[in-house]
């Protein structure tokens, strides 16, 4: 019996304790249940119709036209013309009617727009 003990203790003694188990961290509450999907409603203030200036209607026409809508006026007549740079697809290279609103002969793309809603009412 003597060697069995030895055997139990021996083994015993290479069992090493478990680590500390940590605390678990508090569980978030659960997320509110999204809505079913709604139609994404439009801004109002995008959506109201301005009146462009002379220089600008003679792109767009001269009726009164959401903000939206005169942007999207002003690429189709970019494109249809070739304005765009060939190099670098963010530049606009004025024509004439196009310098009579950005004051310049070359913009970005995301100047145009800030230069743009000045000659909007």
């Amino acid at each position: 019996m003597a060697k069995a003990t030895k055997k139990a203790t021996a083994k015993k003694a290479t069992v090493k304790k478990a680590a500390p188990a940590k605390k678990a961290a508090p569980k978030k509450a659960a997320a509110p249940a999204k809505k079913a999907a709604t139609k994404r409603k439009p801004n109002a203030a995008f959506m109201k119709p301005l009146t462009p200036s002379s220089a600008l209607a003679a792109i767009v026409g001269a009726t009164p036209l959401p903000r939206t809508q005169v942007v999207k006026k002003m690429w189709d007549y970019i494109k249809k013309n070739n304005l765009q740079d060939a190099k670098n697809k963010r530049n606009i290279n004025a024509d004439d009617k196009l310098k009579s609103i950005f004051g310049k002969s070359a913009v970005t793309m995301f100047e145009m727009t800030k230069l743009v809603s000045k000659h909007l009412k």
